[in-house]
Formats: C-alpha cells, structure tokens, sequence
C-alpha cells in the first residue's frame, strides 16, 4: 500500500481535526486514501483530480463494498482534494519552474477546451498523454515559445525514432493540432515536412458464423446477450453497455444506438432470435428497478444536463440501463446513491474467457463481432451502402475494408431494366 509523505501526513491529520472527523474513523480515513492513491497509481488517473474519484468509489462499488464505506471513502478523498489544492499549489510554486507552471496551466485550459466541445472523456486521457510526452521531449520548454517546428521535430521522432504505427503518429498529430489551435492559440502549419509513419493495409480478423455461436456457448448471462447484440447489430462496445431501455423499439424491431461515435445515432434491425432472451432480460430490469426504487436510490446517471432538465427521469424505468451494473455508485459530492451501467472492463475480461475455453486460432477481441456483422452481411450480398449505414460510419471508404474479408463477388447481380416485370416494377 502506498505510503504517504510525513509532512503530507502531518497535514492531513490537521484537516482531519478542523473537519470534525471522530478520532475513532481517523485511521480508517487514512487507510481509504492510500487505497485511492494506489488506485490512482495502478489505473493512471491523476490522484489532483477530483474528477477521479468517480471511478474509485465505482471500482470500490464492483468489490462489494457497503454504502457506509463508500461513503467514508468519499469523505476522505473529497477532504485530501480540498487540502491538496492548497498544500500542493504552495509547494509547486516553490518547486515549479515558469515553465512548468505555464505547462500546468495548459492542461487545466485543454480540460476545459475538450469539455466545453463535449468530447469523450477518453479523448481528453489521449491528448493529456500525448501532450505530456511532447512536453518531455522539449524538456519543460515554455509553451508560449513553441513554434510549428517543434511539432514537426516531434512528430518525425514517433516516425523515425521510435517508429510508431501511422495510426499513432496520427492520433499525436491531432493531439497537437488541439493543443495549438484551441489552447495556445496558435498557428499550426506543418505542410508535408513530416516524416509520416508508413501506413499499413489492415485486414480485420473475421469469425466464421460457427465460431460465433461456439465463442457465445461459453458466455454466461448477461455477457452472452451482449456479446449477441454486438454481433447480430454491429456494436460498438462502449455502444452496447450504454444502451437504455428506451433504445428498444420491439414491436417494430428495431433499435437506436444514440450517441454513438462521433455523437451519431443510427438505428438497426433486432435479431429475432434474441426475442425471448430480452424479454426474460426486461422482466429482470423491472425487477431491479423496483427494488432501486424500493431502496430510495437517486436514478441512474443521465447524459448531459438532462439530470438538470428532467429532475425526475432519472428514475423512470424508460431511461434506465439496459445492461446495468451490479451495485450502486455514491456520488460524494450530491451523496447520492446512483446506479451505473456494466463496465467495459467486465465485458472484455468474460470474453476474453470464453475466447480461451473455445481455443481458436484467431486472436478475438469484442470488435471482432462487429467486423465478423459486416463481414457476413456482405457474403448475404448485401450492398456495401446498407452496411455503411447500419455501422454508422461517415465515409465508405471505412466500410470498403470489409470487401479484403471476403472470397468472391459480393454485389448482387445487376439487371437491366428492360428485363423487369412491368407488373411488379
């Protein structure tokens, strides 16, 4: 467990008096705040950032850990941030260069330019990470000096140094462009100075439909109907654990993937097959939504400023998830009680699982059902603009991939109108 600083300690133990925290719950305080920097340490979240609780108090939720103790939890984390923020900000203007200072005010300014443009909090993870290792490079150079060649320098060093794919040199390239354009302000002109990363012709791995069923016989529920409804919609997976009841459209068979990649909706046909599954699958989510109710919880998480908006729609069972998470999550900051959908994390570690028991030769991932779903449309000679549209992509050029996965000719045959039936033309 990780140990705390002395004087770090020292100070703590102060905050802890002033707050009025009963000597008695004092250790444990302590205890709960070395778990959280353990966790923030072993899953890279910034241990400053209050935003990273969240995922802590989830993380400590998924080990069965009673309200009380998430709430204690709570508790200690908001009063290390409220401390930190004044402790840490007097040692780092002792310790900080200009420079650094300049460079902390740069990622304060890039969460606050990817918020305000509603990009997922992934996307700020990836351009904080590309940003820090730009700012290594140039070895703390103060950002107001920066110009369009140190980014080319930059860029040619993943190229040509350390001969990153063309895929990740292009996602530090947008990192980059953000940090310019939207944080420094600044003009960026690269032209074709660059040394670009060679771009590879990727083929995605595809399963035959009988390598489908015998990856899905070793799943167990609910992992089994996602996995299904990955494959027989082509879904994305952060797609498919966002899905909400009101998603399902089961008199006319179709569903709406809202807020998609790129915040796209789209809708898909449902399988037929899985209509008994799901219905089976709504009587248990009414079940739980009784008993959430039941136990006063406080709703489930809700997009945007709709929790605003909507005080109460958070607890009807229309906007609640459709592959919901085991336990609620405390929210210290509302001391709420609300409830999450499934992690990804548990998804991928069940079918990384039932991928070992069916001992393929192919390396499958969760987006393997979502290649193997276009794939197999275009062998039922489904025409590539239908595919393009139900996997949401914005240019064909992405759909055109899945043609390589293919052997033979997938259009359907193409008749003259001539040769039509004037009855039924």
């Amino acid at each position: 467990m990780r140990r705390i600083p002395t004087d770090f300690c020292a100070a703590f133990q102060k905050a802890m008096l002033t707050a009025m925290v009963p000597e008695s719950e004092r250790n444990e305080y302590l205890r709960w705040l070395r778990f959280y920097l353990d966790f923030c340490s072993k899953y890279s979240f910034p241990p400053r950032d209050p935003d990273s609780l969240a995922p802590f108090l989830n993380k400590l939720s998924e080990k069965n850990q009673s309200r009380s103790q998430q709430e204690q939890a709570g508790a200690s984390v908001q009063l290390y941030h409220a401390l930190v923020q004044k402790w840490v900000a007097d040692k780092d203007s002792e310790r900080l260069s200009d420079e650094q200072r300049r460079w902390e005010e740069c990622y304060v300014n890039l969460k606050q330019e990817i918020r305000i443009r509603q990009y997922s909090p992934k996307t700020l993870k990836t351009y904080s990470g590309w940003i820090a290792q730009f700012q290594r490079y140039l070895k703390d150079k103060d950002p107001r000096a920066l110009c369009s060649e140190d980014a080319r320098r930059f860029l040619s060093h993943l190229a040509v140094d350390r001969r990153v794919a063309a895929s990740t040199q292009n996602q530090a390239f947008n990192a980059l462009l953000f940090l310019y354009r939207h944080v420094l302000k600044a003009e960026y002109e690269l032209g074709d100075t660059v040394v670009r990363a060679r771009r590879t012709k990727y083929i995605p791995v595809v399963l035959t439909r009988e390598e489908v069923d015998i990856v899905i016989g070793h799943l167990d529920y609910p992992h089994k109907l996602a996995i299904q409804l990955m494959y027989g919609c082509g879904l994305r997976l952060f797609e498919c654990v966002n899905l909400r009841v009101h998603c399902f459209n089961l008199d006319e068979g179709m569903l709406t993937v809202h807020d998609g990649k790129g915040k796209k909706d789209r809708s898909v046909p449902l399988p037929k097959a899985l209509y008994p599954q799901m219905d089976l699958h709504f009587d248990r989510l009414k079940n739980l939504h009784c008993q959430d109710l039941a136990a006063e919880f406080d709703g489930v998480f809700m997009p945007g400023a709709l929790d605003r908006k909507w005080k109460s729609a958070s607890k009807e069972f229309t906007w609640q998830w459709f592959f919901p998470a085991k336990t609620l999550t405390y929210v210290p900051r509302k001391t709420e009680h609300r409830r999450y959908h499934m992690h990804e994390s548990h998804l991928q570690k069940s079918l990384r699982a039932a991928v070992l028991k069916s001992q393929l030769k192919k390396r499958v991932t969760s987006h393997t059902f979502r290649h193997s779903f276009a794939s197999h449309l275009l062998m039922a000679n489904y025409d590539i603009r239908t595919i393009q549209q139900l996997l949401g992509h914005s240019d064909i050029r992405t759909t055109m991939i899945y043609l390589h996965t293919v052997k033979g000719r997938t259009i359907k045959e193409v008749a003259s109108p001539l040769d039509f039936d004037p009855e039924t033309a």
